[in-house]
């Protein structure tokens, strides 16, 4: 499921802030190549046992992710049931407790980098 209203699309920040940032709030930079990165949040539901992530995808628009300077542009924010053994899946709903959590956290986020 995509979050419209993350407030985080189009946010624009150097590397080493978004990391030092999103680490604060709980995300981990997982993927990434020269010019991309994907932010993870895992958020357990304990009733369900699954596991859903919170991820931020971003692009670099000025440099390569290799420099802490690099310029990254937050493109999307999204949120997926965890699927074994590696899949994500974005079409079920989401618990509300679980959608709060995400929705603090990236507030949080937000906070940390404007």
């Amino acid at each position: 499921m995509i979050i419209e209203n993350s407030g985080l699309n189009g946010v624009q920040s150097e590397l080493h802030h978004l990391d030092d940032a999103a680490e604060k709030v709980g995300f981990v930079r997982w993927q990434w190549e020269y010019y991309r990165a994907t932010y993870d949040l895992k958020l357990t539901d304990r009733a369900s046992g699954s596991d859903y992530f919170l991820r931020i995808n971003t692009r670099a628009i000025e440099g390569k992710l290799e420099n802490p300077h690099a310029v990254l542009n937050i493109e999307a924010v999204y949120i997926g049931r965890s699927t074994f053994p590696h899949g994500m899946e974005y079409e079920s709903p989401v618990p509300k407790h679980i959608m709060d959590t995400a929705t603090q956290r990236l507030d949080q986020l937000k906070k940390q980098l404007l």
